[in-house]
């Protein structure tokens, strides 16, 4: 039974996330806010919003294991599955995108969550320094995007915006708007709740740390978005999305969701992260380096190897 209602509160998640993605989508341009930043705000933190509100859910029910494992187990599955899988059905032609800038703050941010980690405990201060650094994060973003969009974009596609946009629908009615306002804000903490609750039962019945189901049964279901983005984008060959997705999300599970959450509720840093999950996610971090710097694709003989070595964590992990 908590199988099936951990199963429902992640699809219960997916799907209120989705819709509260939607309608703040369609409310911001509606009262004329510029698509370029509802793509950089509010269309980010709503896809993360499911990760969010476990980590906040968690850190209230002294369950600090599964906030942090969350975040970390999700890192590590962006990069070696998320990665992994779609590179397997179809090669990732890396070498023409340019992520070195996205990248390296990718990397700046995994050390700074890894030394505010290093105290013990995720403070009010903490939480402030991790979202100053994404407020800079997201500076640098708007004005890449800015530059880009002086340098190439035509007349005609600045009146295509809001299309551009996830989730704009310029005929969306005003009362269906409110409907998935109001399902995505009940349905989030809902979800949220029953995963987090029978997460707990079943790390008790087996026997394992809350730790380890936030690294590993969370992680992994909250990053099923991800995996499906990416999938979709390598079918179409589009690199430069799947390794943004990648790169963006993991700046947000660290800054946005250890920030926001930990300003709410401070959360105790379990020392095993420190034995080897942390180590992990930094050093997965730093094997995409040869596909960004070194203007290598992603071939299906490495989306063996980063599958692979996925599954020998979720082994080694679970015992």
């Amino acid at each position: 039974m908590e199988w099936l209602l951990v199963s429902l509160g992640l699809v219960i998640l997916l799907l209120a996330g989705d819709a509260l993605v939607r309608g703040a989508v369609n409310v911001s341009l509606r009262i004329g806010i510029p698509a370029l930043i509802v793509s950089l705000t509010i269309v980010a933190f709503g896809t993360s919003a499911p990760e969010l509100l476990i980590s906040i859910q968690a850190a209230l029910k002294n369950a600090p294991g599964i906030a942090v494992g969350n975040v970390v187990g999700s890192n590590i599955a962006n990069i070696l599955l998320v990665l992994g899988v779609p590179a397997i059905l179809a090669p990732i032609h890396t070498s023409h995108c340019n992520s070195k800038r996205n990248y390296v703050m990718m990397l700046v941010a995994s050390v700074l969550f890894i030394a505010l980690a290093s105290g013990g405990f995720f403070t009010f201060t903490s939480g402030l320094i991790l979202l100053g650094a994404l407020a800079v994060v997201l500076g640098s973003a708007f004005y890449q995007a800015r530059c880009h969009k002086k340098a190439e974009a035509a007349a005609e596609h600045e009146e295509d915006d809001e299309e551009e946009v996830e989730g704009a629908d310029p005929d969306m009615p005003w009362w269906r708007i409110i409907v998935f306002l109001v399902l995505g804000l009940i349905g989030l903490p809902l979800g949220a709740d029953l995963m987090v609750d029978n997460a707990e039962i079943i790390a008790r019945r087996y026997g394992v740390s809350d730790t380890v189901i936030g690294l590993t049964l969370i992680a992994l279901g909250t990053s099923l978005p991800e995996l499906a983005t990416t999938v979709m984008a390598a079918l179409r060959r589009q690199a430069d999305v799947v390794l943004g997705n990648v790169i963006g999300s993991n700046m947000f599970n660290l800054l946005a969701i250890i920030g926001i959450t930990s300003i709410i509720h401070p959360i105790r840093v379990d020392p095993d992260f420190f034995e080897f999950d942390f180590w992990v996610m930094l050093a997965a971090s730093l094997a995409l380096i040869p596909f960004v710097f070194l203007k290598r694709d992603i071939t299906r003989i490495w989306g063996v190897v980063l599958t692979s070595l996925y599954l020998i964590y979720i082994l080694i992990t679970l015992t």
